[in-house]
């Protein structure tokens, strides 16, 4: 995606497209590892040495608010951020800690929430062993 295309889409849903607030999504989207929000300071305060971690801490909750991330709270710890906001599941491996994509069924959250109710966001969370952990275990 261009830096064009970034700043339309922010500014389309009200974010101001300062230069930080495009790094942040950048990397987001070019990263679909469900880095946390340290990983993402990490990985760019050496290019933007003025950036802080309250500005990707709170450029991710505008993000989240205004429906380009997704907040993943699978581990207690610390949460993980996804920028395919797209219904699917995740799925956190014991022994490595790697977080997983995968895809649900195109009407779950439909058969799975409450009859009556309005549902917004729908997460889905599975722990277990990858494949990898597995064959090494």
């Amino acid at each position: 995606m261009t830096t064009q295309v970034l700043a339309d889409t922010l500014r389309s849903r009200g974010i101001s497209p300062t230069q930080q607030r495009l790094a942040v999504y950048s990397y987001l989207l070019a990263h679909r590892t469900h880095p946390t929000a340290d990983t993402v300071y990490q990985a760019l305060c050496r290019d933007y040495p003025t950036m802080s971690r309250t500005t990707v801490y709170n450029t991710m909750r505008a993000l989240f608010r205004a429906g380009l991330l997704r907040i993943v709270t699978i581990d207690a710890e610390e949460q993980h951020f996804d920028a395919d906001t797209a219904d699917h599941g995740h799925f956190r491996c014991t022994q490595c800690g790697e977080l997983f994509d995968f895809d649900l069924p195109a009407d779950t959250m439909r058969q799975c929430a409450p009859s009556g109710f309005q549902t917004d966001l729908f997460d889905v969370y599975a722990t277990g062993l990858c494949p990898h952990c597995q064959a090494t275990h």
